[in-house]
Formats: structure tokens, sequence, C-alpha cells
């Protein structure tokens, strides 16, 4: 389910917590020690935890203000503090701790009295989860997730229908329908209330078709109201927009083989672990990762049974370049789970992110094994030997996957693009070309593709007008992308037209300003429109952002002797093998701009 982005005002913690996990994403450092923490001030923790808070570092943020929270126990600002962090690293039991101090200080603190009513939820208190749930904030999506954890309250105390009632009641934007309709049907089902929990899960597959929790509680509910039918038509429908699901693939499995599917929820906690898990993959699409990471850690702690909580917040770790939580995460996923294929494949990406490459192929290299016909695996296993320029071996993964798809679609062209790659980078371009016009094929407007065709036949000299309108077209379709902007001033330098190469190279280095090869670009062409001092300028840049090595080479010669006595020197190597433009990092598809 998905929401427009609004208000949210759960008190100055949350706020807190966003601020203090805003800062830019960083690769997660070690644990700081027992005995560390131990001989630093209580001031050298406190700047140690802020700075552990700035690089997204959780666990060693968690670690300092726990240290301070004994030294301070009374500081409202360190204890709200290692609470947040606590809760973010998923120290639930500790957070749980700070958050009962936390109110005794501030009774309104609205994200200590949800963590307090999940709490309550957890134990059985349905009374006191409610009371604290109804002081756990304003604002649109507290009061979503207060009202329905409050629901699932009430369900624990034998009040069904109430329950359904405090769901019709609550009024706000229309995105809360999708959420409103499951969890009424949700309770119904789990009361057995039959045919009203099948009303209100209609309605629920009604507003949100796409979503899997949605879809699968209501195929659940027709299997076990003796409509098989119905059931294997409404994952036919999810498969139709979400192909090869593999929980909806378990599912269908079930009922080829003449069972009967339980309920998708049937104890509170995991209907409020349901509530946390739905609200926090929505914030987490919308740009609110850090209070989606609470609201997941906090299903975790509810239900760690739940079988699509654990990958969610390591897709969350993983979109946060937070590699190792997310790894930790992948390798936790049962060997049984539908899900395991993926966590594995998702496993190695994120070792190979890590800088793991040999653990990330022999992953990849294992699932594939284990599963030899899976695009996916094969897609993910290319494309990490691609990143790290083991070509040859990309080649034959892609070509394995493209003779198995037989006649290609559009959602095909991927295959094609990066084989081409590998072709081209292994110097074998008539095949490189034929791969490149068949991913224009598949798909004729796609980026990446015009960029690396058009830029590809200008350095060679052949096709050039069509080449060049493949690059604007590719710079047309991305405008903000350095690396096609770097593509078309590389472009126009290599034809000759050395004015329009520093006009486009200039906006290259402004949308990528660290980026080596780009400066170096524009040095090249500062040059040749004879501004030798601003060369000189971007050279050196260049040479302190970490070029390749075979690059750094070029670049030091450039600076202490010109362009045009290095490319005299040069001239050989460049009649070989010609320059390419700025490449993405290996996360992207890799190639000229792109």
């Amino acid at each position: 389910m998905t929401f427009r982005r609004s208000s949210l005002r759960p008190g100055v913690a949350v706020l807190a917590l966003l601020t203090a996990l805003g800062g830019a994403s960083a690769a997660k450092a070690e644990a700081p020690s027992a005995a560390l923490i131990a001989r630093s001030s209580p001031a050298g923790n406190y700047l140690a935890a802020r700075l552990a808070l700035a690089e997204r570092d959780t666990g060693a943020a968690a670690a300092y203000y726990r240290a301070l929270v004994r030294v301070f126990p009374r500081n409202g600002e360190i204890l709200e503090r290692a609470f947040l962090t606590l809760l973010a690293d998923g120290s639930i039991d500790e957070a749980v701790e700070l958050a009962q101090r936390i109110v005794r200080i501030d009774p309104e603190h609205a994200l200590a009295r949800l963590v307090l009513g999940v709490k309550a939820i957890k134990g059985k208190q349905y009374v006191t989860a409610r009371s604290n749930l109804r002081r756990a904030g304003d604002g649109a999506i507290a009061e979503l997730n207060s009202t329905l954890l409050s629901a699932w309250a009430q369900f624990g105390s034998g009040n069904a229908r109430q329950a359904v009632a405090s769901i019709d009641e609550l009024q706000g934007p229309e995105w809360y329908a999708g959420f409103k309709a499951l969890h009424a049907g949700l309770i119904l089902d789990a009361a057995g209330m039959r045919k009203e929990a099948g009303q209100r899960l209609e309605q629920a597959v009604r507003v949100d078709p796409r979503s899997l929790r949605v879809v699968d509680a209501y195929a659940r509910w027709a299997s076990r109201s003796g409509n098989k039918k119905l059931a294997v038509e409404t994952y036919e429908a999810y498969d139709k927009v979400a192909p090869n699901d593999p929980l909806v693939e378990r599912a269908m499995a079930q009922l080829d083989a003449g069972k009967t599917l339980p309920p998708l929820i049937d104890t509170p906690q995991a209907g409020a672990a349901e509530v946390m898990y739905g609200l926090g993959a929505a914030l987490g699409r919308q740009g609110g990762e850090d209070l989606a990471m609470v609201y997941l850690q906090l299903g975790r702690w509810l239900d760690p049974s739940h079988p699509l909580i654990e990958v969610t917040l390591a897709d969350l770790f993983e979109s946060l370049n937070k590699h190792d939580e997310a790894i930790a995460l992948f390798r936790a996923v049962p060997a049984d789970s539908p899900l395991k294929l993926n966590a594995d494949i998702q496993l190695g990406i994120n070792l190979n992110a890590a800088g793991k490459k040999d653990e990330a192929e022999k992953t990849l290299e294992e699932a594939l094994g284990r599963n030899p016909k899976d695009l996916r695996a094969m897609m993910a296993l290319g494309d990490v030997l691609r990143a790290n320029e083991q070509f040859d071996r990309s080649v034959e993964i892609y070509t394995r996957a493209i003779d198995q798809i037989g006649t290609p679609t559009g959602q095909n062209w991927m295959l094609f693009y990066f084989r081409g790659i590998g072709y081209e980078r292994t110097k074998q371009w008539a095949k490189s070309e034929a791969d490149l016009k068949k991913a224009l094929e598949l798909r004729p407007d796609q980026p990446h593709v015009l960029n690396y065709l058009g830029y590809s036949w200008i350095d060679q000299g052949v096709n050039l007008d069509q080449g060049m309108e493949m690059i604007r077209k590719a710079v047309t379709l991305r405008p903000d992308d350095g690396y096609f902007i770097d593509s078309l001033g590389w472009a126009y330098y290599r034809i000759g037209k050395y004015d329009d190469a520093v006009r486009e190279l200039e906006r290259a280095v402004e949308l990528k300003p660290n980026e080596a090869v780009i400066n170096d670009h524009l040095g090249d062409a500062y040059w040749k429109v004879g501004r030798h001092l601003e060369a000189r300028f971007k050279w050196n840049h260049a040479r302190d952002l970490n070029p390749e090595p075979a690059d750094l080479a070029k670049i030091e010669r450039k600076i202490a002797v010109g362009l045009d006595e290095a490319q005299k020197t040069e001239a050989a190597q460049i009649n070989t093998t010609a320059e390419k433009p700025a490449t993405p990092p290996a996360d992207k598809p890799a190639g000229q701009g792109g």
C-alpha cells in the first residue's frame, strides 16, 4: 500500500530521530569495545555517538549512548537519543526500559507511548496497550498506526466487532482505505466471522490489487471458504502484475496439492506486527527510511516469524548503504523459506557492495547451482562479474540466460545490453554491436543503450551523425545525469568540437564534481581551447580523486608536460585503446556514461 507524504507529529522523539539519522550514509564501523568506551570521557563518548549517528551506524551510537545513560540517568536528551538509537538498532527490550523512564519525565512522549503499547500487546496486556496507544501522537500516520494497533488489542480482549467499529470510525486521507479494509478483514477472519471477513478482504483487493499481503489474505480466506477457484484466480491476477513471487508460487503449489491455506493472521501479536510491517514498508518506499526502520524493528520484535519483515528491513538497510546490516539479515532467512533464493541473491549483491567480491561470487554461484534455471540468479551473478571486470565470465552467464529465455521481450533488453558491454570490453566489437542493436530493438528509447552504442560509433569514427543523435537523445531523456553529459562532451571532443566539449563537460562536472574521469576530460578540453592553467587545475583535481592506476599515470604525465607532449608519447596507445568516458559506480549499469 502507498500513501502520500503527510504531516506526522508524533512528538519530539521522531523529529530528533529524523535529524539524528539524516546524515550521509557511510560504511559500518567496527563496534566500539567496552574498554574503549570506559577509557573515554563522557564528552568524548557523546561526540563519538553523534558522529556514529551522522554515519548511520546505529550499533556504535547505541553503545556510546548506553554508557552515557549510566553516567547521566536523568538527562532527558541522553535518554531520548539512547532510546532512539536502540530502537533503530533493533535492541527493543532495552528501548522498552528507556521508554518507561522517558514517560516518567515526559508523559506525552509519543514514540515512547507507542513502544510501550507494542510491548503491552506482546505481553497480552491489552487494556494497558490501548491506554498507551491513545497517547501515541497525532498526525495522519500516527493516528492510523495507533488506531490499527488498538483494534488488534481490542480483538485480543475478545471484542472483534468493537475493534472493527473503531477502524471504521477513523477518518483520514484516502490512502487509509486499503489499510482499514485489510485489517478489518483480518480481524474478522481471525475471529471466525468468515462472511464479513470476505467482504472486507475483497474490498481491500479492489483498493490495492498490487499489495501481496492483501492478495494473500483474500486468497487464503477463499481457500478456507471452500472456493479454491477464487483463490487460484486471485493469485493468478497478482502474478500478471508481479510475476514469479515466491510466496505466491508456494501458495499455488499448496493449492494444487489439495491443501487448504491457513489464515494470514491468527493472533493479536501477529496482527500488530502486520500493522508495523505495512506502514514500515510503505514509509520506506516513500522516503521515510528512519521511521520505517523503527516500525520494522518493532514488527520484527513482535513476530519474528513474519515472512517479509526481515527481508524488507534488509532491503531498507541496503538502500541506505548499510551493507553489513543487510548481509546479516539476508543470511538469517531460513533455508526452508520461499524467500531463500531471493535472500541469497541479495546477499551476494550486498557482499559485493561491501567489497567481499570472492564471497559474493561464491554465494551467487551456489545459489545458481541450486536453481540452475533461475534468471534472477543468472543476472545477479553476471552483474557482479561484470562489475568486477570479469567480462569473459559475465558474457558466459548472460549467454546462458539469453539461451534460456527463447524469444526475448522488452523486459530482456538488459541481458543483451550487459552482454554487449562484455563483448566490447573483450575486443569483440561485431558481437557487441549486434547485442546493443538488439537491446535497442527491444527497448528503443533506453538511454543507457543509446549512450553506449552512440559513443562507441563516434569513438570508432563511424556513423557519426547517428551516434551524436543517440547521445543527445540519451541526455534529453536523462538531463541531470552527469555520466551521460560527460559522454556527450567527450564525443564532441573526439570529433574536434572543443568549445562544445567544454560546455558539456563543465555541466557534467557540476553534476559529478568528485568523478576523476570527468574532471580529467574537462582538463583535456580546456587545454584544447587554450585554457592551460585551468586544464592543469582540473588534472590536479582528477589526480586527487583516486583515478584508476592507468589513468593516474596519464594524468600525471599531462600535469608534467602538457597535453600535446603527452599525446605525442602516448600516440601508439591511443591508436589501439580508445579512452572511455566516465563510468558510473558498480551498482549502476556499467558502460560509457551509464
